[in-house]
């Protein structure tokens, strides 16, 4: 008696271990991942001043990146049903790794951004391939855990990357901030080796790479992320390249979809959209990546060209966001078992709709104390928010489904971000111009100073008018999703399932 006990008590600490070595290895490669793609936006002006490139030449090596990685997203499932999850998974570990090696060591931009493509295809995969894995391994009753696991690297990636990348772009050389890749990348490869398993119902797909499916994923995915990532800058529809492959993707996505439906044994496995909590937490997370990555991109740009911060201040603004993050995640899931779920994604969405508004009233001579406690909040609500909507999305979906499931996510995710990006952009270049003019009108009739003094007032003045209208429609995107999180079914934290106490994946909707 004495034996099995002692047996029965070391049994939850032996698999508790195990969860954390596990959670530690997949996150150690999603962070890496995370990091490296906000790291470099601050440094891109660096770059193509040391490769004598153009600004339009150096975007390349951000779009790049994310065309190659969104590409590998949605082929998630069969890549990891095909080669096995710890293979696949420490695959697109070395892959990135070297590739991250090959970026530091590039001398044109053209050689960077082949570099920084075939690292795009291994860090498609680390996310969504580390919340399979992570979901899988935890308990259902443990799985919000699992997702504040998760959530604390999506969410203070995109933080901490500009502070390292403007502290490296400041005090050392660009190749820098690729080489750091190397160790975490090798200590990465092995964990991976050593203790993350393969499910034991994956299964080889029955037939061969359907190469048509993948043409049309190929050219469907990469004219829509061109698209939303060129759009602005291309001057939209006056551009015959954009009007172009707007076409392709029109044509090719549906097809891809129609025949993705009709195959028995899909390159895409879609499957999960039958689940209503999976749909309307995919169209969630469009809306937090627009909130995510659209203030992501206008808050640094704001702090830098009107309240006039270095790189390296515009991370440390920001950090107060990331630490709230933090902090709320680990607190969520055990505020998931007392209150409703949906309760927590609507306080979530308020919180971080009031931090854009206050956001919105800031201007020129605004300080780090006016941008703190709007931070501060905001981190707070998207811990409120990513938590419950990752948990619920995932908590009907068979095991067997999750590798598709989440890489078809986090692809949705993506491009939610890519096209609250697009529409920031565009609205910023809009609404300056609108600001300015009428600022402009009333300059003939001032005086006291010179014209040149005042139009400089007017053109700060209208891109200040600008970014706060920003600040406040993405405040009132969140509002607008309110009542689509009240279509998600009550969550069970005992259970793991939605639907009520002993719902099953299989009978959940």
């Amino acid at each position: 008696m004495a034996a099995a006990t002692t047996t029965a008590l070391a049994a939850p600490a032996a698999r508790g271990r195990g969860e954390a070595l596990i959670a530690i290895t997949v996150m150690l490669g999603m962070i890496m991942a995370i990091i490296d793609a906000t790291i470099v936006n601050v440094a891109l002006a660096t770059i193509a001043g040391n490769l004598g490139a153009s600004l339009d030449d150096v975007a390349w090596v951000a779009t790049g990146y994310i065309l190659a990685s969104i590409i590998t997203m949605p082929l998630n499932g069969w890549l990891t049903a095909y080669f096995g999850r710890k293979t696949y998974y420490a695959g697109c570990i070395a892959i990135f790794t070297l590739a991250s090696v090959l970026c530091g060591t590039a001398t044109s931009i053209w050689q960077l951004v082949v570099y920084r493509i075939i690292q795009g295809f291994g860090g498609g995969a680390l996310q969504p391939t580390a919340q399979a894995i992570l979901f899988e391994t935890f308990p259902p009753n443990r799985r919000g855990s699992a997702m504040a696991f998760f959530g604390i690297g999506v969410m203070a990636g995109p933080a901490l990357g500009p502070i390292i990348g403007g502290y490296i772009v400041d005090n050392a050389t660009w190749p820098l901030i690729f080489f750091i890749n190397l160790p975490i990348g090798i200590v990465a490869f092995l964990m991976t080796i050593a203790y993350v398993p393969d499910p034991h119902y994956l299964q080889k797909p029955k037939t061969g790479l359907d190469v048509f499916g993948l043409m049309l994923l190929s050219a469907g995915l990469g004219a829509l992320q061109y698209v939303l990532e060129r759009g602005e800058h291309d001057d939209w529809w006056s551009s015959d390249t954009i009007l172009a492959l707007t076409a392709v993707a029109a044509i090719t996505l549906p097809w891809f979809l129609i025949r993705m439906l009709r195959s028995a044994h899909p390159l895409v496995d879609m499957r999960a959209f039958r689940f209503r909590g999976f749909w309307v937490g995919n169209v969630l997370l469009c809306v937090v990546g627009f909130g995510l990555f659209g203030t992501s991109l206008i808050m640094p740009l704001f702090f830098q060209t009107i309240m006039g911060m270095t790189a390296y201040g515009t991370g440390l603004a920001l950090l107060p966001g990331a630490l709230a993050t933090a902090v709320a995640m680990p607190i969520v899931p055990r505020l998931m078992r007392i209150i409703d779920v949906r309760i927590l994604i609507t306080a979530g969405a308020l919180l971080f709709a009031w931090s854009c508004w206050a956001l919105g009233g800031l201007n020129e001579v605004a300080g780090y104390w006016d941008v703190f406690w709007p931070r501060l909040v905001q981190g707070a609500g998207l811990g409120l928010l990513f938590v419950p909507v990752t948990t619920v999305m995932l908590s009907d979906v068979p095991n067997r489904e999750l590798a598709s499931a989440t890489g078809v996510s986090m692809l949705v995710r993506q491009l939610g971000a890519s096209l609250g990006i697009a529409i920031l952009t565009t609205l910023l270049a809009r609404e300056t111009a609108v600001a300015w003019s009428a600022l402009a009108s009333g300059v003939q009739h001032s005086y006291g100073q010179s014209v040149g003094t005042l139009m400089q007032l007017v053109a700060l003045n209208s891109t200040v008018i600008a970014y706060d209208y920003l600040f406040r429609i993405s405040a009132l995107v969140f509002v607008a999703s309110i009542p689509l999180i009240w279509m998600l079914k009550r969550f069970n934290p005992a259970t793991g399932t939605t639907g009520g106490a002993g719902a099953s994946p299989a009978l959940a909707d």
